[in-house]
């Protein structure tokens, strides 16, 4: 038998374009390596905050991340994401440049998950700053037509303080899930036919199953695409 070689690594499904941020990534967020039963290669691109990419939409970033890619697709992983579903903006330059798959925002999930659902049902899509998602954002994870309700957790004070700005880096959890819950239960209370949740912020992948169990929803996150697409490109079961 003959292995074929080429790659700085083996054995790694997927690689992570990373942000570089400093407050916590608690279990089940991209950036908690152990949330997933098998490995996963990081990337951090320096000077790409939070800030910069979904309040200023800085063009300069797009060929950090674009080298970003092409460097975790040279030591071997099999597919590609990013740390932040902002990221949907540069879903189709990053996946042009690479010949893995690219899937840069759980976004790319909204059509999916809207077609499951039945006629007049809606996807609640809760993301980091709903004033910032753009019609370029959708469209760049293939989003066109489909019966949306998307709430942003910008108002919510730690939220913004410690994800958004940066002001500092810890978190209270109590009150990270008590202002999730708000804009969750806001959303639904004004639109009772949304039929699936689909968190676009990766820092709210760790209360998924909380959600799921309070609002009795499915719930769609990065977390869960990950490991979708590694069972995929890392194919061991019939």
């Amino acid at each position: 038998m003959i292995l074929q070689g080429g790659f700085n690594y083996y054995g790694i499904p997927l690689g992570v374009i990373s942000l570089e941020s400093f407050f916590p990534k608690p279990e089940g967020h991209i950036k908690y390596a152990a949330s997933f039963d098998f490995p996963v290669l990081y990337k951090t691109v320096k000077g790409a905050t939070v800030d910069r990419l979904i309040r200023e939409r800085d063009p300069a970033l797009l060929e950090p991340f674009i080298e970003a890619a092409r460097e975790l697709e040279r030591e071997g992983v099999r597919a590609i994401t990013g740390s932040c579903g902002f990221l949907a903006l540069h879903q189709r330059e990053i996946a042009d440049a690479v010949r893995v798959p690219v899937f840069m925002s759980s976004l790319i999930q909204v059509p999916l998950v809207s077609r499951m659902l039945g006629s007049g049902a809606k996807v609640g899509v809760v993301v980091a700053n709903s004033n910032a998602l753009s019609i370029d954002h959708l469209r760049g994870a293939g989003i066109a037509d489909e019966p949306l309700v998307i709430a942003g957790m910008q108002e919510q004070p730690q939220f913004a303080d410690v994800i958004l700005h940066g002001r500092h880096n810890d978190l209270d959890m109590d009150v990270f899930a008590d202002e999730l819950c708000t804009v969750v239960e806001r959303m639904l209370a004004a639109n009772p036919n949304v039929g699936a949740l689909v968190l676009e912020c990766t820092d709210l992948s760790h209360f998924a199953p909380a959600l799921h169990q309070r609002f009795g929803l499915p719930v769609f996150d990065l977390t869960s695409l990950t490991r979708m697409v590694a069972g995929a490109v890392q194919r061991t079961r019939a």
